[in-house]
């Protein structure tokens, strides 16, 4: 380029800086990325002229560049209100300064600043381990008794027959309506026990033993012995974390684990590395279990059949053909209140019911006076996508059949052209869980350079160093936090809000849990609205049932005032709602 041309071009670009600052000044701060990006363009063409020696250039140069400095600040000052945080303008710029000038201040302080910075503090609050976040277990010297292996082996009973000689015990559940069993089979043989789930306490006077829902765990107590139930759930994506919290976590010297026989090698694993001692026990029917290689027809349902199907609309649609026939059924479906549950077992054992529609809720933890087990599909949606089942599923649900003493045979048959793989998946090998998953702790609360949202995003994106553990899914809490981006809440309001139970894709919950945010933290209420209901019709009083629960979690959590007898009694009363619909399909 000549030199007249490129002091033309040159002295066109500092004329044009008045300008700019003109309407950079009167800007608002919200409205600042075109004019970066102009700022920005102008340097670099700038540039071209550095060892031109055209007069003024320094000067030109220094004077585009504290502008951009001036929109980069103003920049961060929007992004720290906006987002409730505290960086600094120079000290994102250190060490950034060529990206800064390529691609600006926001794009540096995404992609460098706050990965680089948020990465040491991380490595500052969680250990590489993660069995180091629970200093106090890692002082005692822990015993594991290891019960594992088939279905209605009398696992969980040779657990419990031992807590009941404990001084002070736990028992941990995968569900409510085991919780409940075992509080009530303690306290009838005299062990006075309380129970705590996320929906209701009942404290005993005196007692020393507690049966709650794993994620209602006190890691705070200490425990002679501890009972974890169904400890295959630690590969679960939603829930795994409880156990693996659990098993790290609990600060007793004898603990015994319950559950399928494919979690053997990342229990070891887990164990061993914790520095703790095991004991292992393998346990085998002494019922048999055959297959039946001739496909189920409909027609062919007998008394004491439980027919596995794995949605509640199926589950409703084969009670009405069966009801049509004069087959009168039990029914057994995840959004059951477990009051439903335990009374739709009732009936099937008193044989006031002659078949069981279930769909695998039947899987964990209920033994009842089944004969025979039929899997209506091989498929099913697990939440993410229509999968086969496998092995150890097909195991766990089919283990159910057979009942000592009334079925000493147990027989698992399939509908339609299924029967193969039956067979393949009832005499495989599961297939070993290698990893336990691990869910965000507390302690994420330290990190500060960050909102909760984006801390809980970047920490599910960090890899475990140790290989057996893996990160929890977080997207339920992400969509917590992103209903909540229109309120002002401290940081810890925010944690225990995402830690309350409830169904988030539902719109209706949601609904109800922001009314509850409202009430609370808009409204400074001490007490919320108790839910109604319209209709007394199935989905309205299943869903009712479940605002009554968010209704006292929520109230628990934040200890604000409740009535609690209406909750028990009210809970109460549309369980027999639902029941007395169910009945009379």
């Amino acid at each position: 380029m000549k030199k007249r041309t490129m002091e033309r071009n040159f002295r066109k670009i500092k004329n044009q800086i008045y300008q700019i600052e003109d309407i950079v000044k009167s800007t608002k701060t919200g409205n600042l990325w075109e004019h970066e990006a102009t700022v920005r363009k102008k340097l670099k063409q700038l540039r071209q002229f550095e060892t031109a020696n055209i007069r003024d250039y320094k000067l030109v140069y220094e004077r585009y560049l504290e502008l951009l400095n001036y929109i980069s600040e103003r920049l961060i000052e929007g992004y720290n209100k906006k987002n409730d945080t505290n960086f600094n303008f120079q000290e994102i710029l250190e060490n950034n300064y060529e990206t800064y000038l390529r691609s600006g201040i926001i794009s540096v302080l995404i992609s460098k600043h706050i990965p680089k910075m948020v990465s040491k503090e991380f490595d500052r609050v969680f250990p590489e381990n993660p069995k180091d976040e629970f200093s106090d277990a890692r002082k005692i010297k822990r015993k594991f008794f290891l019960h594992l292996g088939e279905t209605n082996t009398g696992k969980t009973y040779n657990a419990m027959e031992r807590l009941k000689k404990a001084t002070k015990g736990v028992y941990l559940s995968p569900l409510r309506i085991l919780a409940l069993e075992n509080f009530e089979k303690l306290n009838n043989e005299g062990v006075k026990c309380n129970l705590i789930t996320g929906e209701e306490e009942m404290l005993v006077e005196d007692a020393k033993h507690t049966s709650c829902t794993i994620e209602k765990l006190d890691i705070n107590e200490n425990y002679d012995i501890a009972v974890i139930d169904e400890i295959q759930m630690i590969q679960d994506e939603q829930r795994g974390d409880a156990w693996t919290r659990a098993l790290l976590g609990l600060k007793c010297r004898e603990i015994h684990i319950c559950g399928a026989l494919n979690a053997k090698e990342i229990l070891f694993d887990i164990i061993e590395d914790c520095g703790d001692e095991l004991e292992f026990k393998e346990y085998k029917r002494n019922i048999p279990l055959e297959i039946e290689y001739k496909a189920f027809s409909y027609k062919d349902a007998q008394v004491g059949d439980a027919l596995v199907v794995f949605s509640k609309k199926r589950v409703l649609k084969l009670a009405s053909h069966y009801s049509n026939l004069g087959i009168k059924s039990s029914l057994i479906y995840g959004d059951l209140p477990p009051e439903v549950r335990r009374k739709q077992y009732e009936q099937f054992v008193n044989k006031e019911s002659e078949i069981l529609i279930t769909t695998d809720a039947i899987g964990m933890g209920v033994n009842l006076p089944i004969r025979r087990i039929v899997l209506m599909n091989m498929k099913k949606f697990d939440g993410n996508e229509i999968r086969y089942l496998t092995s150890q599923e097909v195991k766990q649900i089919g283990g159910r059949a057979g009942r000592k003493g009334i079925y000493d045979v147990g027989y698992v048959a399939s509908y339609g052209n299924t029967q193969q793989f039956l067979e393949e998946m009832i005499i495989s090998e599961d297939r070993n869980i290698e990893e336990a998953v691990i869910g965000p702790s507390e302690a994420i609360l330290k990190v500060k350079s960050l909102p909760l949202r984006e801390k809980l995003a970047l920490w599910s994106t960090r890899q475990e160093k140790v290989p057996f553990y893996r990160k929890m899914d977080v997207a339920e809490y992400l969509i917590i936090l992103d209903n909540l981006k229109k309120y002002k809440l401290d940081e810890i309001i925010k944690w225990k809000l995402i830690r309350i139970p409830f169904d988030v894709t539902d719109n209706e919950m949601m609904s109800a849990f922001l009314n509850y945010v409202d009430e609370v933290f808009i409204a400074k209420k001490d007490f919320i609205t108790k839910p109604t209901y319209r209709y007394k019709e199935l989905n309205e009083l299943e869903l009712y049932y479940q605002r009554i629960n968010l209704y006292y979690s929520f109230s628990k959590n934040f200890g604000l005032n409740f009535d609690k007898d209406w909750v028990y009694e009210e809970r109460m009363k549309v369980s027999e709602y639902i029941n007395t619909i169910l009945v009379n399909i």
